[in-house]
């Protein structure tokens, strides 16, 4: 049973909306989020500034932790008894349709005065946590594509699938503007390296949310794009001046404010144009900038002050090392809020009852720290009537008494429809984008008795591009092979000789011009270069048909300068348990043979790997497959 004096306020809101003029709403609905905070407790507050991952569990009598995805006494009494305003689900808790409804709805009944931010990173391409949901082709496909049309309706599809299963928060959009070619984390995850573009999709995309309920929130601030460090295992800096990162970084979060964003998402890289602080790293002792996350002068002073962000602002985890490692669990989370965070992201690790003292220190030491005046009242009143404003405004404090049968019943015919599968199909087909087609070696037409040799690093790809090509060709003689962390060899160039048609698959994180160079070749073990490579110049050398298709960052494109036939989808998730798990390779195999016109341009410039100062493709490239001119000239 939830407190009988939120509804009493509730009630008294909607009476006042009756009552008062339209212009009046919004000072009615303020005051009374105001009278709602002034009720609350200390710790009731406190609590509604923390979200929890539950993404393992070990109960009592069991070994070790294991996914959570059922609800369980253990975790309802966590959120009852820390006053819990918020959880975030991984992969590992919403493992099908019916069973993600019944845990949304087992963990919303746990809170007993106001319902959960129930929060999920649902970008859609390579960063998807729903096991049944409609992965969509991610971010970068998009931006090839230029389609705001596209954007906002993956940001509607994602919105109607995460509302079916009472899901309210996405982490979603990503406006890091990827102008880094070894970005290791951001990637195609984001639209594009122009700011603009950017923008221009990420806005599209979070009124798709917005337009389905969901609470769209825009990261990682200031700007991850430009880093070469991975947050998750390190500590990264973004060194540009302040008027670099306004026209850049920055620009995309000053647009997505103007928009109406609902959240921002901090990031933990250190920027020290707007604040070169530094603090000894609990890890070694050195000196080292606060990371924006942390930083007053990042938060308060340029998002709330100079921005004009008046919306909720959340950490990125902070368990993640570039925070874990140097400043320690209870330090990072106050200083997270006296920076102005509203809610500190999985601020403590707690698996197990035996493990909740995690999460107790830092609750009582945030407790301390408002008590001694280290953080003020004031503050903590201002987030919590940011958080519930939210709430009020997205429909989540709302009553809802439709039953659980309705609610799966619901869900079950919205995620993962064939609906949503065949827009996401058509979308990645309009982001495939050729590169090159010397020879007019696309698209491919196998004879009857023909040979299509199929190299991926992964069986999951070489899986989805064996299936795309049995659609399309049912009588097509198919081999495949696999080659992450292998070597390119003898029996690889006899299966080579017997093909007539080769197809392989590139998936490089990070370019190394060394390995560009021939005496190189068959000297190192690094096979996500190496591998590919060598099975494009035997290829060629001995005439046969080539095509490479990079499924991942584009920027791996640069590799292959000399290959006659290249092609960029912008995603790597192959076929698994029965289904694709992303329509970017199907598509890209749909474009080789000639069953789909493709209509992608970079979204990106991609450097050339032995000459980076120069530009092997430019920005907006892309080809017409029937003319051989590029898209731009044809517009």
């Amino acid at each position: 049973m939830k407190v009988v004096f939120r509804y009493i306020l509730i009630a008294t809101l909607l009476f006042s909306f009756t009552l008062a003029p339209s212009t009046e709403q919004a000072d009615a609905k303020k005051q009374t989020i105001k009278q709602m905070v002034k009720c609350m407790s200390l710790e009731e507050k406190l609590g509604q500034m923390l979200m929890l991952d539950f993404r393992n569990w070990q109960k009592k009598g069991e070994s070790k932790p294991s996914a959570l995805t059922k609800m369980n006494t253990e975790v309802a009494s966590i959120i009852q008894q820390y006053h819990l305003g918020g959880v975030i689900l991984f992969a590992e808790n919403v493992t099908g349709t019916e069973q993600t409804v019944r845990l949304t709805n087992g963990l919303q009944k746990a809170s007993r005065k106001f319902p959960l931010f129930i929060s999920i990173d649902q970008e859609g391409g390579i960063v998807t946590r729903l096991e049944s949901g409609t992965n969509l082709p991610g971010n970068m496909a998009l931006g090839a594509s230029r389609s705001r049309k596209n954007a906002y309706r993956s940001g509607k599809m994602i919105g109607k699938e995460l509302a079916a299963l009472d899901i309210n928060v996405n982490f979603s959009p990503v406006l890091d503007v990827n102008n880094n070619p070894n970005n290791p984390v951001i990637g195609i995850r984001s639209y594009s390296s122009k700011p603009e573009l950017a923008a221009q999709l990420g806005i599209k995309t979070m009124k798709g949310l917005q337009k389905e309920q969901i609470i769209a929130t825009a990261k990682h601030f200031p700007g991850h794009g430009d880093t070469s460090v991975d947050s998750h295992l390190g500590l990264p800096l973004v060194p540009h001046d302040r008027d670099r990162l306004n026209r850049v970084e920055l620009y995309p979060f000053q647009q997505a404010i103007d928009a109406g964003i609902d959240m921002i998402m901090t990031a933990h890289v250190q920027f020290p144009a707007f604040d070169d602080t530094t603090y000894k790293s609990n890890k070694d002792g050195q000196d080292i900038i606060v990371p924006a996350t942390l930083s007053k002068k990042v938060i308060t002073d340029l998002l709330r002050k100079k921005l004009g962000f008046d919306g909720i602002v959340v950490t990125d985890a902070l368990n993640m090392k570039a925070i874990s490692d140097h400043f320690g669990q209870e330090k990072a989370v106050i200083m997270a809020i006296q920076a102005g965070v509203d809610i500190a992201l999985m601020p403590a690790k707690v698996t197990s009852l035996k493990t909740e003292n995690n999460l107790a220190t830092v609750f009582q030491s945030l407790l301390h720290a408002v008590r001694q005046g280290e953080i003020p009242n004031k503050q903590i009143n201002q987030s919590v009537e940011r958080i519930l404003t939210a709430k009020m405004k997205r429909g989540i404090l709302n009553d809802d008494s439709t039953s659980i049968r309705k609610k799966i019943k619901r869900a079950l015919k919205t995620v993962g429809n064939q609906k949503h599968l065949k827009q996401e199909m058509k979308m990645a087909r309009e982001g495939v984008t050729v590169l090159k087609n010397k020879h007019k070696t696309l698209p491919f037409k196998p004879k009857k008795g023909d040979t299509i040799l199929v190299l991926a690093p992964f069986e999951e790809q070489t899986k989805a591009i064996k299936k795309t090509i049995r659609k399309i060709n049912r009588k097509a003689v198919i081999k495949e092979y696999h080659f992450a962390k292998k070597r390119f060899n003898k029996a690889i160039e006899k299966q080579i000789d017997q093909a007539d048609y080769i197809i392989t698959g590139s998936y490089i994180v990070k370019n190394d011009p060394v390995l560009n160079e021939e005496t190189t070749y068959h000297d190192s073990n690094k096979w996500a270069i190496i591998f590919p490579r060598s099975a494009m110049k035997y290829a060629q050398l001995n005439r046969k048909k080539f095509v490479l298709m990079s499924l991942r960052n584009p920027y791996d494109t640069a590799n292959f300068e000399e290959a006659q036939a290249v092609i960029a989808v912008y995603g790597f998730k192959g076929y698994t348990d029965g289904r694709f798990r992303q329509p970017n390779i199907p598509a890209g195999v749909e474009v080789i043979f000639g069953k789909a016109k493709p209509k992608g341009r970079l979204p990106v410039d991609i450097p050339s790997v032995t000459h980076p100062d120069e530009i092997l493709y430019e920005y907006g490239y892309g080809l017409n497959m029937k003319t051989g001119k590029p898209l731009s000239q044809e517009e």
